[in-house]
């Protein structure tokens, strides 16, 4: 036991380090937050450094095939906390300027990230439940965190309420999934499934309720309901949160049940996972068109994305899965750069959520209408910036594996999703500014921003080391 716990010392001090924080921060009495901050900054740099150096060169099980450690869930859970830290970092700024920081919001996204880990490495149908109950019931409280906003309370009831229904679903697919083959560990349960010769309707049922509840937490059409709603209504240090990391974390689930657990009725899932994506990809493209709000904007560009992510899934090979592991990793990037922007723009008492606070950024701010311009494109799949690449990867697969009218409707959707990314460049650099308010924000918010929108570019540049770092996860 003492030697399988070296697996999971990351998760282990994290937790410890976490409940040290909610501590210092219960006890203290200080209105000044910054001491919070840092000492969760530092919790995820720990946490990332351990998981460097324990990173596996091989898969191994632990804590009664419960708990694997392999490079895939190492790779994911670095992402997840480097990612998480620079939401803090973007956050705090945020926070303080319109008088939300509380130690809270901090202790809840680190034990948010707790429950990405465990979903990542879960190796039994309990485990994952479990690290995606723990998020899930951190972010609905992060939602809900300006008690004064009812836009916020109102997101945090549907996010809750719509939340609780699609945890119900996935625990009855569990549960049929453990009543017919008496397994909880994925490769007991992938044994099972392995031996059947014909159809079996109550695996066929469980497999439903479960894709269900990976639907909902990746925000696939049709159960994307929640995702506009609170994409708008949570403060934008929430949004940016919610759009980032967890995505991860529900690649990282979907991969373990699906591929790991039930890899044996791929076909099955095959087909439900392509009505998801074609779904998605129509939905999210065409109802953005007609957003006015920006993060409303940016919620149903995220159930478009969601549905290419699922193209690598649907072709059920190691680099197909590679090729979604390496779009849902650049996705979250951009995300993050998107959401940042509407941070750096807003000021005290003011969000700048619509697409008209845009207008005229060329002019106000030459550089980081620059960035911005990297970012929309990256969005849009321009080249040579990464989300090309993403979307080149995944449908490349598509097509090996003969899904080529798949492929097609992939292609004119993201044709169709350019038009809404290339409007918010046309505002800045062709729309005369409502107003010549000065961006506030300081040095470090904006040096780090600048990185975010270039790491896009660079990347762009040099996909083949992100894809090679993802193809060895699926080695």
């Amino acid at each position: 036991m003492t030697s399988e716990l070296t697996f999971l010392i990351p998760e282990i001090v994290l937790f410890v380090l976490t409940c040290i924080i909610l501590l210092v921060d219960t006890i203290g009495s200080s209105e000044d937050k910054s001491f919070i901050y840092w000492l969760s900054q530092s919790t995820l740099i720990v946490t990332v450094v351990l998981l460097v150096f324990l990173c596996p060169d091989s898969t191994t099980h632990a804590m009664s095939m419960n708990f694997v450690s392999d490079p895939m869930g190492a790779i994911l859970k670095i992402f997840i906390c480097a990612y998480t830290s620079v939401v803090f970092f973007y956050s705090y700024d945020y926070l303080k300027e319109h008088e939300l920081i509380r130690g809270e919001y901090f202790v809840l996204g680190l034990f948010a990230v707790l429950g990405m880990m465990v979903m990542v490495s879960a190796y039994s149908l309990l485990t994952i439940y479990l690290g995606l109950e723990l998020l899930s019931l951190s972010l609905y409280a992060m939602v809900a965190m300006n008690r004064d906003s009812q836009s916020a309370t109102e997101a945090a009831m549907k996010y809750f309420v719509l939340g609780a229904l699609a945890s119900g679903m996935l625990l009855y697919g569990i549960s049929m999934l453990y009543g017919v083959s008496g397994a909880i560990d994925l490769a007991s349960l992938s044994a099972y499934i392995s031996q059947q010769t014909g159809n079996n309707i109550l695996l066929i049922f469980g497999l439903v309720f479960v894709v269900v509840g990976i639907a909902f937490k990746l925000g696939a059409v049709p159960f994307h309901m929640w995702v506009p709603d609170v994409y708008q209504g949570a403060p934008t240090s929430v949004t940016l949160f919610i759009g980032s990391a967890p995505k991860i974390a529900a690649f990282g689930m979907a991969i373990r049940l699906l591929v790991d657990g039930m890899e044996g009725l791929v076909d099955s899932w095959q087909g439900m996972l392509i009505i998801l994506a074609v779904l998605s990809m129509a939905a999210g493209n065409i109802i953005a068109i007609s957003q006015t709000n920006i993060k409303r904007m940016l919620a149903y560009s995220t159930i478009a994305h969601i549905g290419f992510l699922l193209l690598g899934i649907i072709s059920g090979s190691q680099s197909g899965y590679a090729g979604s592991m390496f779009y849902v990793l650049t996705y979250a990037l951009m995300s993050m750069g998107a959401f940042g922007m509407v941070i750096l723009l807003g000021r005290k008492g003011y969000e700048a959520d619509t697409l008209d606070d845009f207008k005229g950024l060329a002019v106000r701010s030459p550089w980081f209408a620059f960035i911005m311009l990297i970012l929309m494109f990256s969005m849009a799949g321009v080249p040579p910036l990464v989300g090309f690449w993403g979307k080149w990867f995944v449908i490349k697969e598509i097509i090996a594996m003969g899904h080529i009218s798949l492929a097609a409707i992939a292609v004119l959707f993201s044709v169709i999703g350019a038009y809404y990314y290339l409007r918010i460049v046309k505002l800045m650099y062709f729309d005369k500014a409502d107003q010549m308010t000065a961006i506030k924000a300081g040095q470090g918010m904006r040096f780090v921003l600048s990185i975010n929108g270039l790491a896009l570019l660079a990347l762009g540049f040099m996909p083949g080391m992100l894809m090679a770092l993802c193809l060895g996860a699926f080695a």
